[in-house]
């Protein structure tokens, strides 16, 4: 079976990254969390006072670029790929909650966006790769041939976020994390560089009241859908 390129958008905490890992698992494509790749450069950020009082040191960022890496490893026994900066395991940290604060800040600078969008684009260019983030189906991927928009309740977001830091032994109030949520949800939106938008194309889906499991196999149903249907389309042609 021909491979395709998946792309994935949506907002914070509607499970685009759980949703991605189980289909990449199921179909044996790759995954690429673009998300992690935009925490990974906060975390540097952070790391090396780039960020202070919840300012960034936009000429400081910019001269350091150049030496923030960003990359992935394949983990053996999860089977998922995770995400490197500068040749050292983050994925833990970079899902603490000082990053995710900081997170919408840093990805909205022009300079740090080209630069992941020029990686990511690396990354998906032999196609049998899913993408998510905010911009993979608007301005990454826009010829994907599948393109999902995710959202969920706010308050059924909120729990999701809240449980997986809980998991991770960081643990903030209900009301703390639904701030951080919408607000990053306001800042993905209206920021200048590639803002967080539904592609006309694409396929919502809402998985408020919905399982992992039923949203993987509506995916498959779409994926299968599409190359029944541009298979028919080539023979007759």
């Amino acid at each position: 079976m021909s491979k395709i390129t998946i792309a994935i958008d949506g907002y914070s905490s509607c499970g685009k990254s759980t949703l991605a890992r189980s289909l990449a698992q199921k179909l044996h494509y790759n995954y690429i969390d673009t998300g992690a790749m935009y925490r990974a450069v906060t975390l540097y950020c952070l790391r090396n006072n780039i960020i202070s009082n919840s300012t960034v040191d936009l000429q400081k960022l910019l001269s350091e670029l150049k030496n923030i890496e960003v990359s992935f490893a394949y983990n053996t026994l999860t089977k998922t790929s995770e995400v490197l900066l500068n040749n050292e395991h983050v994925e833990k940290e970079i899902r603490m909650m000082e990053v995710a604060n900081h997170v919408s800040a840093i990805s909205s600078i022009k300079e740090v966006r080209e630069k992941m969008v020029l990686l990511q684009r690396q990354m998906g260019k032999g196609k049998g790769v899913i993408m998510d983030g905010r911009d993979i189906g608007t301005h990454v991927f826009p010829d994907a041939e599948l393109k999902l928009f995710m959202t969920a309740d706010n308050n059924v977001r909120t729990q999701r976020r809240l449980d997986e830091l809980s998991s991770k032994g960081e643990y903030l109030t209900f009301d703390e994390v639904k701030h951080n949520l919408e607000k990053r949800d306001h800042d993905d939106s209206t920021r200048k560089e590639s803002p967080l938008l539904q592609a006309e194309d694409a396929v919502v889906l809402d998985n408020t009241d919905i399982s992992k499991e039923e949203q993987v196999e509506f995916v498959i149903k779409l994926i299968n859908d599409f190359l029944l249907t541009r298979d028919s389309l080539v023979e007759k042609i």
